[in-house]
């Protein structure tokens, strides 16, 4: 049912897309599964053992998880349709 100047199943291919991106973000989003590390693997720190009892399958220590918190990039929502109308919001 596309119209204009789309191809036919554009809408279907564009919301299985968003659904997708959606899906992996919440995947990141899940966090740490797995054993635990004893060693922080960015700085090399010990990881005390009540942070690797209360987050299964950690591998960072407060601090570099923390500062990689701080950088990580926010996805915003992406303007598939293109049209003024998806811009104005």
């Amino acid at each position: 049912m596309a119209g204009g100047w789309s191809r036919d199943g554009a809408e279907n291919e564009q919301m299985e897309a968003s659904i997708q991106e959606e899906l992996e973000r919440m995947k990141l989003r899940r966090g740490p599964v797995g054993e635990s590390f004893t060693e922080c693997a960015e700085c090399g720190e010990e990881i005390p053992e009540k942070r690797r009892l209360a987050l299964p399958g950690v591998k960072l220590c407060v601090d570099c998880a923390s500062e990689r918190q701080g950088r990580a990039v926010r996805s915003g929502g992406v303007n598939r349709r293109g049209s003024k109308d998806s811009q104005l919001k």
